[in-house]
């Protein structure tokens, strides 16, 4: 066992904070050899009951769970920032053309080491991923996370149609490939399979109905993909599937609602759509600055809260502008307090932090396991510098309260804040 002594951040079962000034971590192995944490909270205490373990004491620091990011695009790292009118044109002119070269393993072999080194960098532990729609982008991006001992979710994506060559897929044989790429990837280690229709507007009913059957053959696996983005998709989804409540109804449908599904955006919603969410256990990935660089909208925090279904936070690079978490709790606080399309919400510092960590890991389904500092869960954490830069170092010593400490760091923070990002792996903490 292994001890670390430093502020410590955690939450409890309702989603609060838990904060000792002078905390102390202790991790050990479980019988995998997997390291996860043994006991947490305030110094004297936690000492007192592990006065064997040897400790090592980060001054001046802050240990918190790594972040968990529950919508990226790793095929999209090199075209974050690329200038579009919006979803729709952004998608042609930047983002099938990226995700063409895909096909060549070595090209995704370099971008996944790529993507997972910022990820590490900006301390996000777990993500749920988008590949491409080529078997060797899953394969590529499984594999080097694997190397890392990494908790990762990912899965090819289904498009068999309104999509250009070099990404449009074989019906048939993409849901062959995905039940394959279940077999071959979900549950090892630490790695999880999404079965991953891009949106509904680009597969034909009978991918998604393979889709949806794929999904109740392996309850285990994860479902991933977008939902009510921007409104001319909404108006595309409605054209194409007349029979249809509503773009979510589409999903519903085809048996692609259920516990461990994921939907990117969930914006243009009504409250029937939000209920259906809640019903079917289905949780929504936030992703505020994709939505606010691309002009989608602004999703309803309070709609969420109000009908009651689980929600997390979300980069969704490369639609979305940074990796780091700091950049996505700072859009998700300005959305909240947009105000003008709907009554403005003051979201909580520490309920930002908990949407991007403990909270996106209930959502994901990994409640207890990764995304906490409790008892039991997967040792991955940051160690985190309030002291990062000379603003930071200035605003961070006036803070009074918990609230205002995370508050600071949130506006003024970047990957300078992350001091090392820890992975639990046998023989480490």
């Amino acid at each position: 066992m292994q001890a670390y002594r430093a502020s410590l951040l955690r939450f409890d079962e309702a989603g609060r904070p838990l904060f000792d000034e002078d905390g102390l971590l202790v991790v050990g192995p479980d019988a995998a050899g997997r390291q996860r944490v043994i006991d947490a909270g305030d110094f004297r205490a936690v000492s007192a009951r592990h006065a064997e373990v040897p400790v090592t004491r980060w001054a001046g620091r802050l240990i918190a769970p790594g972040f968990v990011d529950m919508h990226i695009h790793f095929p999209q790292t090199d075209i974050i920032g690329a200038p579009s009118e919006g979803l729709l044109p952004w998608l042609e002119n930047y983002t099938f053309p990226a995700e063409s070269r895909f096909s060549d393993p070595a090209h995704a072999a370099e971008v996944a080491e790529v993507f997972l080194d910022e990820l590490m960098r900006n301390g996000v532990t777990t993500a749920l991923t988008f590949a491409t729609s080529h078997v060797a982008s899953v394969d590529a991006f499984f594999e080097a996370s694997r190397r890392r001992n990494l908790r990762m979710i990912t899965g090819k994506v289904l498009q068999d149609r309104h999509s250009p060559d070099g990404v449009r897929d074989q019906t048939d044989q993409s849901l062959i490939d995905t039940e394959n790429l279940i077999r071959k990837w979900h549950d090892v280690e630490r790695l999880g399979y999404a079965i991953t229709p891009r949106f509904a507007p680009t597969s034909t009913d009978r991918q998604l109905q393979g889709a949806g059957e794929l999904a109740a053959r392996y309850p285990d696996t994860w479902i991933h993909s977008h939902v009510a983005e921007n409104k001319d998709e909404v108006q595309w989804a409605r054209e194409l599937f007349p029979s249809a409540r509503s773009y979510l109804d589409v999903y519903a449908g085809f048996g692609l609602m259920r516990e461990r599904a994921v939907y990117a955006h969930c914006i243009h919603f009504d409250d029937d759509d939000r209920r259906l969410m809640r019903e079917t256990g289905t949780a929504t990935a936030v992703s505020p600055t994709s939505n606010l660089f691309l002009g989608s909208g602004f999703f309803d925090f309070e709609g969420a809260d109000r009908i009651g279904y689980r929600y997390g936070l979300a980069s969704d690079v490369g639609g979305g502008a940074s990796f780091s978490p700091f950049a996505t709790m700072l859009a998700a606080y300005y959305v909240g307090r947009e105000g003008q399309t709907k009554p403005g919400l003051s979201i909580a510092p520490s309920q930002l932090w908990w949407r991007h960590t403990a909270g996106a890991a209930q959502a994901l389904g990994l409640e207890g396991v990764i995304g906490n500092l409790q008892p039991g869960c997967e040792a991955d954490f940051v160690v985190i510098d309030p002291q990062a830069t000379p603003l930071l170092a200035r605003k961070t010593s006036l803070a009074n309260s918990l609230e205002e400490l995370l508050f600071s760091m949130i506006v003024l923070g970047d990957d300078r804040l992350i001091e090392r990002t820890v992975i639990s792996q046998a023989g480490q903490a």
